[in-house]
C-alpha cells in the first residue's frame, strides 16, 4: 500500500507553544498519538498540504533539500518563536512538479534559503516528525484551486510516490470552524466560538468516524459557509485525493478549541 496512514491535523501553533493550557493540552496529546502511529508506519516520506502556505499563480512545492530557521507566527507571536528544520524528498517533489502538467495544473518548485515556511507545516512537523528523520513533500494551498483540483493534485502525488516505490503518510493541515475570538479571552476557558460551529464540527467528525466520505463532500459547501471552515476544508479534499476517496472510518484523537476556532486530530482507517 502506497499510503500507509492519513491524518487531518490543525495548523494552529497554540497547542504546541502552550500545550500546558488545558483546552489546548488535549490537541497536543492527540498529536502525540498521531506521531506514534506515523513512527509505527515507517513511511519513506510525508506528503504535506497546509492551508497556511498560500499560493496564487502556480501550485508550489518545496524543492530545497534542507530548510531551517526560526519562524514568528503573525498572530500568536506572544507565545514564542517556532524553530524548524525540514528535510525534503526532492526526488518525489520533482516528480510531483512534473506530474502537475499531466493534470493541467501549472506548478513550480521553491528552492531558496530562508523561504518563509508557514506555521501549519512547522507545527505538524515539530509534533509528528520531531527528529526530522522522515523527509517531507510539501505542497502549497493555491487559493484558486477548488475542491476537485486539490483532490486531483493529491491523487497525482500519491501516484508518483507509487511509481517510485515509496510508502507515504498523508497530512492535511488545517482547522475546522474558523471563527476566532476577536477580544482577549482567558485562555484557560477557551471554547468553540458558538454552539452552531461546535454542532457542525461534531457532525462532520462523526461522519468521518463512520467513513461517510461522500456525505462529507456533499455537506462541505454548507459546512464551509455556515461555520467559516478553514479554506473551505480543502485539506480534507487533499487527504481524500491521496487515499483514492475511500476509507473505512476514522479515529478522532482530539477535538477542541484554538481561541474559538475548531481543531481536531483525525486518523483515517484505510
Amino acid at each position: 500500500m502506497t499510503v500507509a496512514a492519513a491524518f487531518l491535523v490543525p495548523g494552529s501553533p497554540l497547542p504546541f507553544l502552550k500545550g500546558d493550557n488545558p483546552p489546548w493540552a488535549a490537541i497536543a496529546a492527540g498529536f502525540t498519538k498521531a506521531g506514534r502511529a506515523i513512527a509505527a508506519a515507517r513511511p519513506d516520506a510525508i506528503l504535506v498540504y497546509s492551508t497556511q502556505w498560500m499560493a496564487v499563480l502556480d501550485e508550489l512545492w518545496q524543492a530545497r533539500a534542507r530548510i531551517a530557521g526560526t519562524h514568528v507566527d503573525e498572530n500568536w507571536y506572544e507565545y514564542g518563536d517556532l524553530d524548524y528544520a525540514l528535510t525534503i524528498d526532492t526526488e518525489l517533489a520533482a516528480a510531483c512538479i512534473e506530474g502537475c502538467g499531466g493534470i493541467g495544473v501549472h506548478a513550480k518548485g521553491v528552492d531558496y534559503e530562508a523561504f518563509p515556511i508557514d506555521t501549519g507545516t512547522i507545527v505538524a512537523n515539530r509534533f509528528l516528525n520531531p527528529e526530522g528523520r522522515i523527509p517531507l513533500v510539501v505542497a502549497a494551498n493555491n487559493v484558486y484551486h477548488d475542491w476537485e483540483t486539490t483532490r486531483a493534485v493529491a491523487a497525482m502525488a500519491a501516484a508518483k510516490a507509487r511509481e517510485q516505490g515509496k510508502k507515504i503518510v498523508v497530512l492535511g493541515v488545517g482547522g475546522l470552524s474558523g471563527t476566532v475570538f476577536r477580544e482577549e479571552i482567558d485562555i484557560a476557558a477557551d471554547r468553540i466560538a458558538s454552539d452552531e460551529d461546535d454542532g457542525w464540527n461534531r457532525r462532520m467528525l462523526a461522519l468521518m468516524e463512520k467513513g461517510e466520505a461522500a456525505e462529507i463532500a456533499r455537506l462541505c459547501p454548507n459546512y464551509a459557509g455556515e461555520a467559516k471552515v478553514d479554506m473551505g476544508f480543502k485539506h480534507f479534499a487533499w487527504v481524500l485525493g491521496a487515499i483514492g476517496g475511500r476509507y473505512y472510518g476514522a479515529k478522532v484523537h482530539a477535538y477542541g478549541p484554538t481561541y474559538g476556532s475548531g481543531a481536531a486530530v483525525v486518523e483515517f482507517r484505510l
